[in-house]
């Protein structure tokens, strides 16, 4: 460490005034770049399928652009966690976001010259920037009180929502563009991706300094100089804590994404176009993030635990709802889909907030990234999955499975606390 470096920490760990600043200044810049990273997110959910589905000529497989960009998002995860840890917040996401940028240049090329081959490649890497998207929530968390951290996350969530939305809603604006300058259409939206995801890491890149988790870890340091070590007990606690909130973000990621990649497809066959296909994954995107604030302040208030077995039930009412859903009803699946959103916004809030709770500095961005692999590799799993199903039995049959699956929370979160008592 360097004397310059070290005089900084120091002047940090000396102000707790300067370390509520750098908490609110930090929570600034990610909120600035939540909302290009939810712009680029747009194109993968909205028309990755579609343009599968067109390249290939059969729905069986419309699925894997979601799994591939799922995958990606599973080794970025991994990559983005050990970058961080090792040299801070500013680091690991930057580098994320710039490598999922690329990848949406790629998908551009690959259908501008149809090759397949090049398509699932790039959406591969362009699952680096999904990855990330969700890894910048935790630098909020960084410098956040017990009490705040739950808010903390929402908060930087709740920004990603203003790209997240305007994203899906401008399919019909990028394709026009795209096919304006000789691209198809169906890549227009992965112009917006490149152009968000190289934003939002640039602006990382260039604002995000001191680094928020190397002050934290300072912190941490320090204060366990003034304090005995932690018990064995407490140790299990936190690996339990651990389990728990991967759990519930894993769960909930695979419903979330299994009846989502299927949407677009199934309103496609039911004879909507890009338009009214972008308006619903439009709501959708906007339960994902939109509630946040609300979330935030309930898990923190009413606890992780009623937060999660309140994200299975909303699950389960969407899958519900969607089987139910005649195709051509456009408010039905809006409604469905804006469930499936919320249900996943409660899950990943109280399970991101679990895992903090759980882990310490000195492994928090490795453990992190770790579970968001996991994450990943279950929204990949779905993705795969659910072109499979659909095209075996029938968007109703995926929709109420996914809805029955997410039952599976509340044995977990009673699990959890029997084994405290």
């Amino acid at each position: 460490m360097s004397s310059k470096t070290y005089e900084l920490n120091q002047s940090f760990l000396d102000s707790q005034e300067k370390q509520k600043k750098l908490y609110k200044r930090t929570l600034i810049i990610v909120s600035i770049s939540q909302i290009f990273g939810g712009a680029g997110l747009a194109a993968g959910i909205t028309v990755g399928a579609l343009l599968a589905q067109q390249m290939l000529g059969t729905d069986a497989f419309s699925g894997l652009p979601t799994a591939l960009f799922t995958l990606g998002s599973a080794v970025s995860a991994l990559v983005v966690g050990r970058l961080s840890q090792r040299f801070g917040r500013r680091t690991g996401l930057t580098i994320g976001f710039m490598v999922g940028g690329l990848g949406a240049i790629g998908v551009i090329f690959a259908a501008i010259i149809n090759s397949v081959l090049l398509l699932f490649a790039s959406l591969f890497i362009y699952g680096a920037g999904t990855a990330t998207n969700l890894q910048v929530r935790y630098a909020g968390t960084d410098l956040a009180s017990n009490k705040q951290r739950a808010t903390a996350i929402s908060i930087a969530m709740v920004f990603t929502t203003f790209g997240a939305v305007a994203g899906p809603n401008l399919v019909n604006v990028m394709g026009d563009f795209a096919l304006s300058i000789g691209v198809p259409s169906l890549a227009g939206p992965f112009i917006l991706s490149a152009a968000a995801f190289i934003l939002a890491g640039s602006v990382l890149f260039i604002m995000l300094r001191p680094d928020p988790l190397v002050i934290a870890r300072a912190i941490e340091a320090s204060n366990l100089d003034k304090q005995e070590h932690k018990t064995q007990t407490l140790q299990l606690e936190n690996k339990r804590g651990i389990i728990v909130g991967a759990a519930i973000m894993l769960l909930t990621q695979i419903v979330m994404v299994a009846i989502m990649t299927m949407t677009p497809v199934h309103m496609r066959e039911h004879g909507h176009d890009l338009g009214e296909i972008g308006l619903v994954i439009g709501f959708h995107v906007g339960s994902m993030y939109l509630p946040s604030l609300i979330t935030g302040m309930l898990v923190d208030k009413l606890g992780r635990t009623v937060m999660a077995i309140a994200s299975g039930t909303t699950l389960l009412l969407a899958g519900l709802v969607a089987a139910i859903a005649p195709g051509d009803s456009m408010i039905l699946l809006i409604v469905a889909l804006s469930l499936l959103g919320l249900g996943w916004n409660f899950g990943l809030i109280s399970g991101t907030a679990l895992i903090v709770d759980s882990t310490s500095t000195s492994t928090r961005a490795k453990t992190q990234g770790t579970v968001d692999v996991l994450i990943a590799l279950s929204g990949a799993s779905g993705g795969a999955l659910s072109g499979m199903v659909v095209a075996s039995s029938s968007y109703a049959t995926l929709s109420l499975a996914g809805g029955f699956l997410s039952l599976i929370l509340i044995p977990v979160v009673f699990w959890s606390r029997w084994n405290k008592k």
